[in-house]
């Protein structure tokens, strides 16, 4: 079995956890390899049976059977150009904070080895959305598993977009920026502004203002099959593109087209868990102090 691990950032206090990670997996035999920039970031704090393979591109892999991301979200964000559209399950081991899409915990991490291997497991599929338009700000990596963003480039213009949606015209919104969000990003940037939460499989998208300036507008869900279309006005010449972790001045000139992606990622819940038990623990639902 091969399994990649992807990591961005290392704390010392990680050290036993990761140990036991890989010793792990090599008592089971499994062919192993770690994106370059990380390995260096641990090589010096965790030992290694052997040296395994390493990676710094997505066409430096190949034949992978699982990838293993360590860290939070947003380490997972990056790790999905590595698998693309190649349908490689994927497991986020949690070493960060909140943790909606690495699920399980550094301490639960031999249990979930134990489950890849006896095929315990169950792979939960999540929407993707595409930038479709302009095609040459991302390149390749013109997807978001979150939400795209566009925002006002500076402290002290409002931003102005239009937003049409299978050519139909939706509404005019003004104020810091919008989202749009796919059910995975529900629980990301735009619940932060009061858009609701989607689960994995309602086909939807949110459409989210942030920090509105007219105060009877509010976040709507549409369906994902959608063309979402959007025209920048306002005083700036450039705003601010976000799509997960990746960013770009885009020009006022420049329309946006968006639309659900043509592939989805999967990524592995263990036995036990589910989105509404996620959304329970992380969001403290049901929670009352007084008892």
């Amino acid at each position: 079995m091969k399994i990649v691990i992807f990591g961005k950032k290392f704390d010392p206090g990680q050290a036993p956890y990761l140990q036991q990670l890989f010793d792990e997996l090599y008592v089971r035999d499994a062919r192993v390899c770690v994106y370059q920039p990380y390995f260096n970031l641990i090589k010096h704090n965790v030992q290694f049976k052997s040296k395994p393979g390493l990676f710094k591109q997505s066409k430096d892999i190949q034949n992978l059977d699982f990838l293993f991301s360590i860290g939070g979200d947003g380490t997972l964000l990056d790790a999905i150009p590595y698998v693309h559209d190649l349908g490689v399950p994927i497991l986020g081991i949690n070493l960060g904070r909140l943790g909606f899409l690495s699920s399980v915990s550094k301490n639960e991490m031999q249990k979930a080895i134990s489950h890849i291997y006896d095929g315990s497991y169950q792979l939960e599929q999540r929407a993707l959305l595409r930038l479709e338009q302009p095609a040459d700000i991302f390149g390749h990596l013109n997807f978001a598993l979150n939400d795209l963003t566009l925002y006002r480039n500076t402290n002290t213009s409002l931003i102005s977009v239009q937003v049409f949606i299978n050519d139909v015209f939706l509404n005019t919104y003004w104020g810091d920026g919008l989202i749009i969000a796919t059910p995975t990003g529900s629980t990301a940037y735009s619940m932060s502004v009061g858009g609701p939460i989607l689960t994995p499989g309602s086909e939807n998208f949110v459409i989210a203002p942030i920090a509105s300036h007219n105060l009877t507008v509010r976040p709507i869900v549409i369906q994902d099959n959608a063309e979402i279309r959007i025209k920048i006005n306002g005083r700036e010449d450039e705003y601010l593109l976000t799509m997960d972790s990746r960013q770009t001045l885009i020009n006022k000139t420049q329309e946006i087209k968006i639309k659900k992606c043509n592939f989805k990622i999967n990524l592995m819940q263990m036995p036990g868990q589910n989105f509404f038990s996620t959304i329970r623990e992380k969001l403290f639902w049901g929670v009352d102090n007084r008892n």
